[in-house]
């Protein structure tokens, strides 16, 4: 079950299963903070609803804060009320006792994203397989944190947006577009544009491997969305293979400016390439 996880949300919903099955415990969930805020971000609740997803509260004020401040240890409270550190808590008074488990969710950093949690209102006898289960999954879900941020890495690096000088940028499009993939170039294409305040973007299109229908549908959405934020989009390095898919798709090439080469792309602009004397 957990060999097909594709990245941390869906890591997070399948491990919380998992464990469901082999931890009798009301609730268990996962939270996000920020030093400030805590935020459930997947939560199953076998029968009172302890905790609602999406429910957030000040991170100073949740057992996940006391969970972060003990380490990369598991934190055990066996009974809320009596604890040291929770008996004087609001949340301890809301749920009028119980156990608590928690134990850090972090980046191989060291940065902190949040916690792995069980509780209940009732009293639990956590067991040593508990506890290793608990260990295994914060660790499983380090490791998911931390290729999500490669992923994320390398799909900014997918768009590397060159300006070249005032107004004018190139994009140039290598390898696959996947549907991922072409999300984040659209959203580089726009923060950039944005950001260099551009009249132009020219997207080279000589690097990409494979043209079809997909393809097509979004380079289009790019085309159409910068031309809804004042950018005209160029369109270059056209493979003849990839113009004929583009002509017998529904979309009309007449309503895309399109050069055969960079350089053809900056003199329709009114630039010019001049080598050094």
């Amino acid at each position: 079950m957990i060999q097909s996880i594709r990245n941390f949300d869906e890591a997070a919903e399948k491990i919380l299963t998992l464990m469901n099955r082999i931890l009798p415990i009301n609730t268990l969930f996962i939270a996000k903070n920020d030093k400030q805020f805590n935020t459930i971000e997947k939560v199953i609740n076998m029968g009172e609803k302890l905790v609602k997803e999406g429910e957030t509260l000040p991170f100073n004020d949740t057992f996940c804060k006391l969970s972060v401040d003990y380490g990369n240890e598991i934190l055990v409270i066996n009974d809320l009320n009596t604890n040291e550190l929770t008996k004087g808590m609001n949340v301890t008074n809301q749920l009028g006792g119980g156990t608590f488990i928690g134990i850090p969710i972090n980046y191989s950093t060291g940065e902190n994203y949040g916690t792995i949690c069980g509780l209940d209102t009732r009293h639990f006898d956590f067991m040593e397989e508990h506890l290793d289960l608990f260990s295994t999954m914060a660790s499983l879900l380090s490791y998911v944190l931390d290729l999500d941020r490669v992923n994320r890495e390398v799909e900014s690096l997918s768009a590397p947006i060159v300006s070249l000088t005032e107004g004018v940028a190139v994009l140039p499009l290598i390898g696959n577009i996947t549907t991922k993939r072409a999300e984040a170039i659209i959203l580089a294409a726009l923060q950039n544009s944005e950001r260099l305040s551009l009249k132009y973007l020219i997207t080279d299109l000589s690097g990409i491997i494979r043209v079809d229908e997909e393809v097509i549908h979004h380079l289009m959405n790019m085309v159409n969305m910068l031309k809804l934020i004042g950018v005209t989009p160029i369109l270059t390095g056209l493979q003849p293979k990839h113009a004929q898919k583009m002509v017998k798709s529904i979309h009309v090439l007449g309503e895309i400016t399109i050069k055969s080469s960079l350089e053809a792309a900056l003199s329709y602009i009114g630039f010019w390439l001049v080598a050094k004397q």
